[in-house]
């Protein structure tokens, strides 16, 4: 019975991941839109998948902390899908749904590599949901921090240069710093308050002093990480300020010095160092470095072709021949292991479709609600932009008599009385 429910699993997890996507698609309708069915259905269909994947698990490895492990995850999520809505009355239900879906499913992959970083995960989404249910209160008491502008600027290029100077060097790259035994990355709280130092600097004025200054400081952000040899947080940075720069200006020349600026760094990071090259050389021939530079990724490519689209099953497989499995290719979703989750190739094409198009389609979705709210006319009919007259002199012609002619109807208008002397 047990292998029955194992196998099945799989196949099954794969049709309500696809079903759930569609629910994605088609909540993005007018008609749906303010449906809360589909979404209701979208839950429906996460907590029987993560049933299915949580069940799969403990009859794998026949370990009754995976099903205790399972009811505080539900519980979690649980608490996500009717507290957040709470908080934040207008929250987009779809995202909201994708979230839950993708932490849901992450816990269960986490669980499989290691049940201690699982639990370790856990706290801290937990920690991060108390603490986003928090800032809403926070912000209605604490007026200031709008104006904290460059405040949050010298507070990032701080802390990244902590790291350069203090951080531990793994695998050539200085990432993180530890402080008795708790290893700290500070470049993950740092694009937070960057996007709060680029909103600040730039929600009043768009001019291109500002626009430059702005440039300066997230340039130096961007200097500091690449120094440091963290090239991906450092493309994260660039990404960032182009885009709130082009959202904040509307300036397609922005947009495409961005990409022009971003090609010649990309250029120049394959010139300077060896180690993206590597990587650049195993992404187009990984096969003829099978055992140096794209050992990974060949492993990754044999896992996937012996797990076919539905994989093997939970703990048929060995993950740890993949190099830092935990780590690297865990981010990446799909080339983990010849496991059911990981290798379910499938399900993740499908995850990837429900993720990736759900945010393209809500973008140009909400792009065009803009659009026609700022045709809309007004209660009395007319656009925004155009005035009512308010004198006969504005749609009329004077005459020599004192009376006036209204255009448009050809009656005379009402001669003007003289004024009473006193």
């Amino acid at each position: 019975m047990q292998e029955y429910v194992k196998e099945l699993s799989k196949y099954a997890i794969a049709i309500l991941m696809a079903v759930h996507t569609f629910c994605g698609f088609l909540s993005l309708s007018d008609r749906m839109e303010k449906s809360s069915a589909v979404h209701v259905l979208q839950n429906m269909l996460l907590f029987t998948i993560q049933f299915l994947m949580f069940i799969n698990l403990g009859l794998a490895a026949k370990d009754m902390q995976y099903i205790f492990f399972y009811v505080f995850v539900q519980a979690f999520l649980l608490a996500a899908a009717i507290m957040v809505p709470i908080v934040y009355e207008k929250v987009n239900r779809l995202l909201l749904n994708n979230m839950c879906m993708l932490l849901g499913t992450g816990m269960c992959v986490i669980s499989r590599l290691s049940f201690k970083k699982a639990v370790k995960q856990y706290v801290i989404v937990l920690v991060s949901l108390a603490v986003s249910l928090f800032i809403p209160w926070l912000l209605s008491r604490i007026r200031f921090l709008k104006k904290l502008t460059w405040v949050y600027a010298g507070v990032g290029i701080a802390m990244l240069s902590a790291v350069l100077i203090l951080g531990e060097v793994t695998h050539g790259s200085k990432l993180s710093f530890s402080i008795s035994g708790v290893t700290f990355q500070p470049s993950e709280f740092v694009k937070i308050i960057f996007v709060f130092f680029l909103a600040g600097a730039l929600w009043e004025n768009t001019s291109f002093t500002r626009v430059a200054l702005t440039a300066v400081l997230a340039g130096v952000h961007v200097v500091v990480l690449v120094v440091s040899k963290d090239l991906g947080s450092a493309l994260i940075f660039f990404i960032a300020y182009v885009f709130v720069v082009f959202a904040a200006t509307r300036n397609y020349f922005y947009l495409l010095a961005g990409a022009l600026g971003g090609s010649g760094a990309a250029w120049g990071a394959y010139r300077l160092f060896s180690h993206v090259r590597d990587r650049v050389t195993a992404w187009q021939n990984p096969w003829t470095y099978i055992d140096s530079k794209g050992y990974a990724i060949t492993q990754s490519l044999f896992a996937i072709g012996t797990g076919s689209w539905f994989g093997m099953g939970l703990f048929q497989g060995n993950p740890r021949a993949i190099p830092y499995v935990e780590a690297d290719l865990a981010d990446e979703k799909l080339p983990l292991s010849n496991m059911s989750l990981h290798t379910n190739y499938l399900l993740w094409v499908i995850v990837g479709l429900s993720v990736t198009g759900t945010f393209i389609l809500f973008l140009l979705y909400r792009e065009r609600k803009l659009k026609a709210a700022s045709k809309k006319p007004d209660q009395t009919g007319q656009s925004e932009e155009k005035e009512q007259p308010d004198t006969v002199e504005e749609t009329g012609t004077a005459k020599e008599d004192g009376s006036a002619h209204i255009e448009g109807t050809g009656e005379p208008a009402e001669p003007n009385e003289p004024e009473e002397q006193p």
